[in-house]
């Protein structure tokens, strides 16, 4: 199937990503056809090989929580997340207006087969078992995870993950919390974790006193208690070792012909800064003096 690339989007593209569509010239021969003006003018009306022409649909949770996305309102763009599709759109060449939003679970951003968006973002680990299933852009972001309680619970003056060994945690499915739950808190028992579908539902499970603690990303923590989302809440601390080696990532189908082009619009935004300042402008009041459990 042949796409037609805008001059706009030409500009958000590496060389090298030009170069594979045969759309820069070797050995300083230019090739020319009989048909090359229309050609020339087609190609500005062109888009990228999304699943809407001249659209980028983005999935991203439902709900969409804060710093990541402000309000559950990802058009806005305000949020880390929401901020830096918008960055990424642009690099590419899409305008905003052609972002269209759409939602899913957190397990349908790493899921086999089709789908319906091109991108998903919702806080996606990158790992090997992963990269099976999904493509993934170059990591955006090395988030660590924390522990909240209520302040009137029986763990509310932990200060070491020792003494949360007999706790019982909710964890949302398909993320990482429960792997470090296990292995850095229970030695290795899956006793005592509780598993939900969204966060909302584990938030929900700690402040009925269904269980005790709660584990995810530490911005995700720090907004939860914060906003009141658990009431009389305390973020205990982040587990040690437990900074996301690989990062976060944005997902897209296994072998999509858009994951060149969102590669190359990645490695752009981090290298010129664009992303270092949307962390700093969303997540810093999130990330900074979180004490570390011993």
């Amino acid at each position: 199937m042949d796409f037609i690339i805008s001059r706009r989007q030409m500009l958000g593209m590496s060389t090298a990503t030009l170069a594979t569509l045969g759309l820069v010239a070797c050995g300083g021969k230019k090739e020319t056809t009989d048909d090359a003006a229309t050609t020339d003018a087609a190609a500005t009306e062109g888009a990228l090989p999304t699943m809407t022409e001249g659209k980028l649909t983005v999935a991203t949770g439902n709900p969409a929580w804060e710093p990541w996305v402000i309000g559950d309102n990802p058009e806005s763009g305000e949020g880390f997340e929401a901020a830096l599709i918008y960055a990424l759109a642009e690099k590419m060449g899409f305008a905003k207006e052609d972002v269209v939003w759409v939602r899913t679970e957190f397990d349908e951003a790493c899921a086999p087969g089709e789908h319906d968006w091109d991108l998903n973002i919702q806080q996606v680990s990158i790992n090997e078992d992963r990269k099976k299933a999904v493509d993934f852009s170059p990591a955006y972001f090395r988030p660590t995870q924390s522990v909240i309680v209520k302040k009137d619970s029986k763990f509310a003056g932990a200060k070491t993950c020792a003494e949360l060994k007999d706790a019982i945690f909710a964890v949302m499915v398909g993320t990482t919390a429960p792997d470090y739950v296990k292995d850095i808190i229970k030695g290795g028992s899956d006793e005592g974790i509780d598993i939900f579908n969204n966060n909302s539902d584990a938030v929900a499970a700690v402040d009925n006193g269904q269980a005790d603690c709660l584990v995810t990303d530490t911005p995700q923590c720090v907004y939860m208690v914060e906003s009141e989302q658990l009431a009389n809440g305390l973020v205990l601390g982040q587990i040690p070792g437990t900074e996301d080696p690989d990062g976060l990532g944005i997902t897209l189908v296994k072998d999509s012909a858009l994951t060149p082009y969102v590669t190359d619009a990645m490695n752009a935004i981090l290298d010129d800064g664009t992303v270092q300042g949307l962390i700093d402008t969303w997540l810093k009041a999130y990330t900074t003096d979180i004490p570390t459990l011993a």
